[in-house]
């Protein structure tokens, strides 16, 4: 630390006596002595090296922390609708949390980050985002035990109670009373108690501490690392960026096996089983742990230097770190001394000039615009993938979880992959990085048009998808639920606790169905003399039922693979356009804005498609549900069933409509830099050999220079599926 230092007031000293220094060479931390000895420059070398290998691995173990805690949040989207009883679209509200905190300082770190101690800047984001993680969590320890709709006789009551309640007076009158009295304390329990609201702010400060990982992140090792050795080093920590999404939603599906209240509860006295649509898991497990990941990876940062010295090949580089190139051509344009530019008042006066200079770049402006458009409906598709799964075909949030853990994510780092190997390998310029993009676009969302033949019918559920008598409708009316041969019963037609019945019908209850009589407890429970039941029922058959839903359709489990299949080529198409278009990005802005490109970018991704697609595609969804759960003190409560058939036309039907629109803006995209630059090129080759030799070096630039400066990193890639 002493030698960085000495380095520093070096640096300093020549700067004054020597102002040409700033305009030719970059701004070094370490003087750059002709007499410097070789063991010394040996020693920097070292220095430098295991400098920026220790930030490497603690950037990459914090890129593997964030993305692990981002993606389990998806993988719990269902699990926090059904434990805080709430619909799809306040569960997008607290999705888009995320992003609003993102967006409430991603300005000003972008901007001013790069001026400040980065590594602690880095460090400070990750305690925060890690406190984020821990709120998320404790409304489990204070809001009680989960208890979801269930029939009093399925539990381990020693009365008998008859399923269908012909009479009051066939429940003791203690029974009734004790029962009420529950009710009641859990009423006044609840009342002012929004327990979401933890998580929604948890979630806030978790968007807050990752700001500035990314831009600082980045940024460090391109500013310290040799140009050979950065591209290697960010591949390394985008790599690594996958792999956390993959642990993330495995983690979930292990949590999801688990009951929410495990180590609390017997576990025998529950009734419902992993498909149920009243299933728990243990959500909040797997946030305490990515909490833990999170601290852990705040450590290294508070020990890592503000400056590391530079590699001997970045000394006469031309391109020299942003943050001293931003310093160098500012003093160049408007001779100001060192001194003045370190302020952030100065700084901030270029504020304005570069937003205007940015949004006066059509290409830029363009490939903005279609990208805050795709990325709408990215987010919205990747936020409800878990959901649409378990509705549509049938699967429980375990397996659903472990199925896009295991298959559709390294898809996505797959095609990731190949998007880079195909712009070195034909060395691809930035029209063709363009180009390709858009072809990725076009071909994966032709892709998903084909999701919409491989659905699964609903669900046959007496009242809301069938008649009683077995005909096919469709009715979110609650009257529906009442029939001729479930009128002689008392019966609630709020409750959602469903039976199958022999006849392959769904029930919502052992009441509803007409069942006379009971055997058995819990998972076990077995409703005999069901009125309903036997109206559909063959002679030869029994009018019983047993505990849970019945299960969809035979061709229902082909369908899923068919869907499997379709969606992993699907994301690896969508993803080999990723890289291109990121390159395109970088390509059409000038190189001192670089950071502050990225910065508004990744602002109006999260603002204008972060924050709202998951709300609105909740909003959409909810308009499917077709059986709407019940609080304890009365209310709406989570979604307990919903019409296939709507739900995949709305959920595709917004993601293709929105994907289409995008393709179109990236067609313009293309016009335009065809417009704008393929006849600058002419021109200058018109010019003679030197133009030529101009064209083939700024070419040569892209592919081999500023390609390898950065790579594959866009908001939400982890979890483009």
């Amino acid at each position: 630390m002493s030698r960085l230092e000495t380095g520093d007031i070096i640096m300093e000293n020549s700067a004054k006596e020597n102002a040409q220094l700033f305009s030719k060479t970059i701004i070094l931390p370490i003087d750059r002595s002709s007499s410097k000895s070789e063991s010394s420059a040996s020693k920097e070398k070292q220095t430098c090296c295991g400098g920026i290998k220790i930030f490497l691995g603690a950037l990459s173990f914090v890129y593997f922390a964030k993305a692990l805690s981002g993606s389990y949040l998806k993988s719990t989207i269902t699990q926090i609708e059904r434990r805080f009883d709430i619909p799809s679209s306040l569960v997008g509200v607290i999705d888009g949390s995320f992003e609003i905190g993102n967006l409430l300082i991603i300005i000003l770190v972008s901007y001013f980050g790069a001026k400040l101690h980065r590594p602690k800047i880095i460090g400070a984001g990750c305690l925060i985002m890690s406190a984020g993680t821990f709120l998320i969590a404790m409304p489990q320890f204070f809001m009680g035990r989960y208890r979801y709709e269930i029939f009093s006789s399925s539990t381990n009551s020693t009365v008998s109670i008859s399923p269908c309640l012909q009479d009051k007076s066939q429940i003791p009158l203690s029974v009734l009373e004790r029962s009420q009295a529950k009710i009641n304390a859990g009423c006044e329990k609840e009342v002012g108690s929004s327990m979401w609201i933890y998580v929604l702010l948890g979630n806030l400060l978790r968007g807050i501490g990752e700001t500035p990982i990314q831009p600082l992140g980045i940024t460090y090792i391109d500013d310290y690392a040799s140009e050979e050795s950065a591209a290697f080093y960010i591949g390394c920590v985008q790599t690594v960026a996958i792999i956390g999404p993959i642990f993330g939603f495995l983690l979930g599906s292990l949590c999801a096996k688990l009951y929410v209240d495990i180590g609390f509860v017997d576990l025998d006295s529950i009734t419902i089983t992993h498909n149920d649509a009243r299933w728990v898991g243990a959500w909040w497990l797997g946030y305490l742990i990515a909490g833990v990941l999170s601290v852990l990876a705040a450590i290294p940062f508070w020990f890592l230097p503000k400056h590391l010295p530079r590699p001997e090949s970045r000394k006469d580089s031309s391109t020299s770190s942003e943050q001293s190139k931003f310093i160098i051509e500012d003093n160049s344009e408007h001779h100001r001394s060192y001194e003045q530019q370190v302020k952030i008042l100065e700084m901030a006066k270029d504020f304005l000039p570069s937003v205007k200079n940015l949004f006066g770049n059509p290409v830029y402006f363009l490939y903005l615009c279609a990208s805050i458009i795709q990325f709408n409906s990215l987010i919205g598709m990747v936020t409800y993938k878990p959901k649409y799964i378990e509705q549509q075909y049938g699967q429980s949030s375990s397996k659903t979880n472990f199925v896009i853990g295991l298959i559709n994510i390294p898809a996505v780092a797959f095609g990731i992959f190949s998007g880079g190997l195909i712009m070195k390998k034909f060395q691809i310029n930035v029209l063709g990085a363009a180009k390709l993009s858009l072809g990725s676009s076009f071909f994966g969302y032709l892709l998903l048009l084909s999701l919409f033949a491989m659905g699964c019918e609903n669900s046959d559920v007496a009242g809301l998808t069938v008649s009683y008598e077995g005909t096919k409708q469709v009715s979110s009316y609650e009257e529906t639920l009442f029939s001729e041969c479930n009128s002689g019963c008392i019966c609630s037609k709020n409750e959602w606790d469903p039976i199958c019945g022999e006849n392959g019908i769904t029930y919502v209850s052992a009441c509803l169905a007409g069942c006379k009589t009971s055997n058995g407890s819990g998972k076990t429970s077995v409703f005999y003399n069901c009125s309903c039941v036997g109206i559909t029922a063959s002679p030869s058959r029994s009018s019983s039922a047993v505990m849970g839903a019945c299960q969809k359709g035979n061709e229902c489990p082909k369908m899923f693979l068919y869907f499997l299949v379709i969606s992993v080529i699907t994301s690896y198409t969508l993803s080999i356009g990723g890289t291109p278009g990121y390159i395109l990005l970088l390509r059409c802005i000038k190189p001192q804005l670089k950071s502050f490109a990225l910065g508004i970018y990744t602002l109006a991704i999260r603002v204008l498609a972060g924050v709202p697609a998951p709300v609105y595609f909740g909003v959409s969804i909810d308009t499917t549900c077709l059986k709407w759960g019940s609080k304890r003190c009365g209310g709406r409560g989570a979604c307990r069933l919903y019409d296939s058939n709507a739900f995949r036309y709305i959920y595709l039907g917004l993601t293709v409509v929105l994907g289409t629109m995008s393709v179109f803006l990236s067609i313009a995209v293309l016009f335009v830099l065809k417009k704008r630059y393929v006849p600058q090129d002419e021109n200058i080759a018109a010019n003679g050999g030197r133009g030529m030799v101009s064209v083939q070096n700024r070419k040569d630039n892209f592919v081999n220079s500023d390609y390898l400066i950065q790579t594959t990193y866009w908001p939400e890639k982890e979890t483009r599926l």
